[in-house]
């Protein structure tokens, strides 16, 4: 085992003192606040809550759309022509007329932008068909990342019987969209912009956007029933943070919320990328076509910490004396060890950087007759 003091992390460290997590104040039914790398809670209140999300909803519509995108299966540039039925959606819309045509990029900026019901719906029954057969893949995708506390009836967040979420369920699929399709930011960071050649004005729904410091989006909603609805990003010094409000009382104070909620997380924490401060040694390999095997990091090498943690970590680590080919590429040969204080606050694999295949019968004796011939040292 080896000790190795002082630095164990290149800690992102923020500006703004902490304050502990007991004194946040938000005047909302649900809320949560999540880390995007690693997806750990940071404060949450009545998370799994079951509640109507209104338009966050379409939180959803906007992650299989960028799948889509980002798979080849579907492209900016591709025409979508409005059905009738997109075009009969009510409430925050971009006024789409039957047999209108619309790139999927203006589309979309009309949904993360604008809330377009219409947009969204365009968008679903161009992927999907209809926008019935849509819905089943969101709550397929749904069921796949782990939101239990979702059932989504329509791809807009209209009202709908049975169409209910959850904070927590939000925070899933919004980090899934930041996390994966990192190219959404182009619309949802937009405040202003135009639709039909600078004919239709398009104006954020997201007031942190032009309002807070490093906000990334994401998507707000309201209704009579839903109340005010927000999931905001924001980005500072390399940490993305998702807040999740639900149900608050007036438009005012799901923004002052998100604010509180994301105020908390960039004063309070620290985002930390584990590297060992020198070059771990080689473990001995035996009968391979290789001498040693290179360890190197597994995953879970980042890490997120209370600022007070990441200024007094260190690390210790264990690795195998020798090993025996085969070894596979990734295959655990030791662990690395992060404590702050004393405290153990990650165990992180130290795996085989290579694969090492095993030698056959014919080539040891090869090397045993080099060796016994002194034509080489041997080597096994």
């Amino acid at each position: 085992m080896k000790r190795i003091a002082a630095a164990v992390c290149l800690c992102l460290l923020l500006a703004a003192p902490a304050r502990g997590a007991e004194a946040l104040t938000i005047d909302a039914q649900s809320c949560i606040l999540m880390e995007k790398e690693t997806g750990q809670v940071l404060y949450a209140s009545n998370e799994h809550q079951q509640l109507e999300p209104a338009s966050v909803t379409k939180v959803m519509t906007i992650l299989l759309v960028m799948e889509a995108v980002d798979s080849g299966a579907l492209s900016y540039g591709d025409t979508v022509t409005a059905s009738a039925h997109a075009a009969s959606m009510g409430g925050s819309q971009v006024y789409l007329k039957e047999n209108e045509q619309m790139s999927v990029e203006d589309l979309l900026k009309a949904v993360c932008v604008a809330s377009g019901n219409d947009a969204a719906v365009a968008l679903a029954e161009h992927l999907a068909g209809s926008e019935e057969a849509f819905v089943e893949k969101m709550n397929q995708r749904a069921g796949e990342l782990g939101m239990a506390d979702t059932h989504f009836v329509n791809c807009t967040g209209l009202p709908a019987q049975g169409h209910v979420t959850s904070a927590y369920d939000i925070a899933l699929m919004s980090r899934e969209l930041v996390l994966r399709h990192p190219d959404v930011r182009q619309f949802t960071t937009i405040w202003m912009d135009t639709l039909r050649d600078g004919a239709f004005t398009l104006s954020n729904t997201n007031r942190l956007i032009r309002y807070y410091e490093g906000a990334t989006g994401l998507k707000t909603g309201s209704t009579d029933a839903a109340l005010y609805c927000l999931s905001a990003t924001a980005e500072r010094e390399g940490m993305e943070l998702i807040a999740v409000i639900l149900k608050a009382p007036t438009s005012d104070q799901r923004f002052e919320g998100a604010r509180t909620l994301l105020n908390y997380g960039f004063a309070a924490y620290a985002l930390c990328h584990v590297t060992p401060q020198e070059v771990l040694p080689p473990v001995p390999v035996s009968l391979g076509d290789a001498a040693a095997v290179q360890p190197v990091l597994g995953e879970g090498d980042t890490l997120l910490l209370e600022k007070s943690q990441a200024s007094q970590l260190q690390q210790t680590y264990t690795l195998a004396q020798g090993l025996k080919a085969p070894v596979e590429q990734g295959q655990q040969l030791g662990t690395l060890t992060v404590t702050a204080g004393g405290e153990t606050v990650a165990e992180i694999p130290l795996v085989a950087g290579s694969a090492v295949e095993r030698l056959g019968y014919g080539e040891i004796l090869l090397r045993f007759l080099r060796l016994a011939f002194r034509m080489e040292p041997f080597q096994a």
